[in-house]
Order: structure tokens, then sequence, then C-alpha cells
């Protein structure tokens, strides 16, 4: 009986340390890394951003001064359409008003001006805008 339980430790204990070094190769491994893509200023984005910027209202009094970053989550639909559309940055005025410009845009991203490395449904666009003096 004492033979079976100190197999059975030793059993657990073997199998802890390979479960363990199977964690450490999957974590050093270079190959699960998510890559960046970069955006160039001829892609479907940079319409995107000049329809932010002419349809943003920058009148409002409560948005902070000076430049503000943010940063805009949204998804496209397979039609094209922008929906789901989230937004944080340092002001929380500057990112709602993001959030209603893109949500109430009556624009559809062309699927051929996404390149074959642009596939997904969801994207981060940094948005920075500058807020001068009133």
């Amino acid at each position: 009986m004492k033979n079976k339980i100190q197999i059975f430790v030793a059993s657990l204990f073997v199998l802890g340390l390979t479960a363990i070094a199977g964690n450490v190769k999957a974590q050093i491994v270079s190959n699960n890394t998510i890559q960046e893509v970069q955006l160039n200023k001829n892609d479907a984005f940079s319409e995107i951003r000049n329809l932010l910027m002419a349809n943003f209202d920058f009148t409002n009094q409560d948005y902070k001064q000076g430049v503000v970053n943010s940063e805009v989550k949204f998804d496209i639909a397979e039609n094209g359409k922008i929906v789901n559309v989230r937004s944080k940055g340092d002001c929380k005025n500057v990112s709602k008003e993001i959030e209603n410009v893109l949500s109430h845009l009556l624009y559809k991203v062309d699927a051929s001006k996404l390149n074959e490395n642009m596939l997904a449904s969801s994207f981060v666009m940094p948005v920075r805008v500058d807020i001068n003096n009133r």
C-alpha cells in the first residue's frame, strides 16, 4: 500500500513538472506573439480619421485644453458599417464625442482598401485632438 502511494505521488510530481516545463516553453517561443499592423496614410483609416475631424464638435466648453490623446476601438460589420464604438482617453468628454461621431457616420469601409493584414473585424485606432484656446 505504501509503495502505491509513493508511486502515485511521484507520478503527480512528474506530471506537474512536465506541465510547468510546457508552459515555460510556450511563453519563451517567439512564434506565438501578436504582430503589430502598421497603418499608412493611404489606407481606409485615413478616411475615417478625416471624417472624424470634419464632424467633431470643437465648440464644447467641457473639453480639456491642449492635446488630448484617445484610443478608439470599433468593429466593422460585414456590410462595412462601423459598430460597437468605444473610446477612452485623457478627456471623457472628447471620448464621448469621438464615440458619437463614429457611431453616427454614414460611411462604410471599402473592403478593397483593407490589405490582407487588416482582415480582422475589430480595430484600435489612436486619435489625437488639439483643443486650442477658445
